[in-house]
């Protein structure tokens, strides 16, 4: 019987602390250089299942959200909880990285909106 989960059976799962999660995400990044992708979601999740959440709720207690990151290149998965106190410095290692990572990306070509403009007019003088 099936789960109804979309990945198969034989990628590996594994949850990391922040730190160790970075690290891992490097090296997804260098193993898929030159061939490969690497896929990273970012999700609000308590971490607790909803029957907990609902306990938790009624006993008029506070209920933690943390960010549920995973990150993926096809073979394995890996996934942290970041909370609201390491938000800032994992958000600061996270951009590092992907700044890093970003060399094949290519410049888009930009049109300066006063250059277009300036252009059409004078083209609208020389048909007159």
């Amino acid at each position: 019987m099936s789960s109804g989960a979309s990945q198969p059976n034989n990628i590996s799962k594994v949850r990391l602390q922040p730190d160790p999660f970075l690290n891992e995400l490097t090296d997804m990044f260098e193993r898929s250089t030159e061939k490969g992708s690497v896929w990273v979601t970012l999700k609000y999740s308590s971490d607790k299942s909803k029957l907990q959440r609902n306990k938790i709720k009624t006993a008029g207690e506070k209920i933690e959200y943390k960010c549920l990151i995973r990150a993926t290149d096809g073979k394995r998965t890996i996934s942290t909880l970041v909370g609201q106190k390491d938000h800032q410095r994992f958000q600061a290692s996270y951009a590092t990285i992907l700044k890093a990572r970003m060399t094949a990306l290519k410049k888009r070509e930009r049109k300066d909106k006063r250059k277009t403009a300036d252009s059409d007019k004078k083209q609208g003088v020389l048909k007159k």
